[in-house]
């Protein structure tokens, strides 16, 4: 049977040899881009907690989080290794001795390795270095998430990102130097994206070698710019078809052997204006495979873009 996506719960379970689940960890941090470092508001799609539902306050120290999150999620999901995901906002953008001291409480029972989610413009050698170091130390797979969102420039600047393309791919080799692994976001229905957005941003992230890679299906938030823009009728979303379709070719000309964590984004319905068309994000997942397989499509079918490909074009017809 042909594997459809490179699917990140198989890769866990493949690689441990048992059910891991994370750990979301909420930090009292905040981000460049909105502070006025960079800007003020964030990216037009942020809210006020950033991504951070379902979550701990920051208030309540790492372990305590962990623990608790621990118990509850590794009865619900019968997990037995866990991942502490330091979700929400710029995490790397804490002063070094503190960011130090939060991911040093994180150090707990049954782990197997760290996430630890910030923007390219957030990081520096000293943080990579003192991962690095505690990976090795304690034996643990840790990963940097980064949000890019999009490859298209001119959509980056007007959803307000405050980095270009250039800030991503300096972090993921930056990242990549110290032996740490690289899970970048991205979102595939931003209305001022098209088709070829999308298939460009999948060849970047397969040239860039990254290794994790989580999908997110854009959903609107109440009391955010972009939402007031929504609701202001200044832009339009793309329809269901149009978003699995787009799904489609980023997965076609992805490289196979990357690890795909997500495919839609999630959120509670009070908080949103709009999110995943109305419908479940595994009803979607499923209508995606049924038609991936009825097409006998696969991660990777199109990845031939690497490599010299004049060269083994030439070569096939010599």
């Amino acid at each position: 049977m042909t594997v459809i996506y490179n699917e990140y719960s198989n890769y866990l379970k493949e690689k441990y040899n048992c059910k891991v689940y994370k750990l979301p960890v909420n930090l009292p941090t905040t981000c460049p881009n909105r502070d006025g470092n960079l800007s003020i508001g964030g990216c037009t799609y942020c809210g006020e907690i950033g991504t951070g539902f379902e979550m701990h306050p920051a208030t309540m120290n790492v372990s305590e989080q962990l623990t608790k999150n621990r118990s509850y999620i590794g009865k619900k999901y019968k997990a037995e290794k866990f991942i502490p995901y330091f979700q929400n906002f710029s995490n790397t953008y804490l002063e070094l001795d503190v960011f130090k001291r939060y991911i040093q409480e994180a150090i707990i029972d049954d782990i197997v390795g760290m996430s630890i989610s910030t923007r390219p413009d957030s990081l520096s050698e000293d943080y990579l270095r003192f991962l690095s170091e505690l990976g090795s130390e304690h034996k643990l797979d840790i990963t940097i998430e980064l949000g890019l969102q999009t490859a298209n420039y001119k959509t980056l600047k007007r959803i307000n990102r405050g980095h270009t393309l250039a800030e991503f791919i300096d972090a993921v080799q930056m990242i990549k130097k110290y032996g740490l692994s690289v899970c970048a976001h991205v979102i595939l229905n931003l209305p001022w994206d098209d088709m070829e957005d999308t298939i460009e941003t999948s060849k970047i992230l397969s040239a860039l070698r990254v290794d994790f890679i989580k999908v997110h299906s854009l959903y609107i938030l109440k009391n955010t710019q972009m939402g007031e823009e929504y609701l202001e009728g200044t832009f339009e979303m793309i329809t269901k078809e149009e978003y699995l379709l787009r799904l489609e070719a980023f997965l076609c000309h992805l490289s196979p052997g990357i690890v795909i964590q997500r495919l839609f984004g999630r959120a509670p319905e009070k908080d949103t204006l709009f999110s995943n068309w109305e419908t479940s994000w595994w009803k979607l997942r499923d209508e995606f495979i049924a038609t991936m397989e009825s097409k006998n499509l696969y991660q990777g079918i199109y990845f031939d873009y690497l490599g010299g490909k004049a060269l083994k074009n030439m070569n096939k017809t010599n």
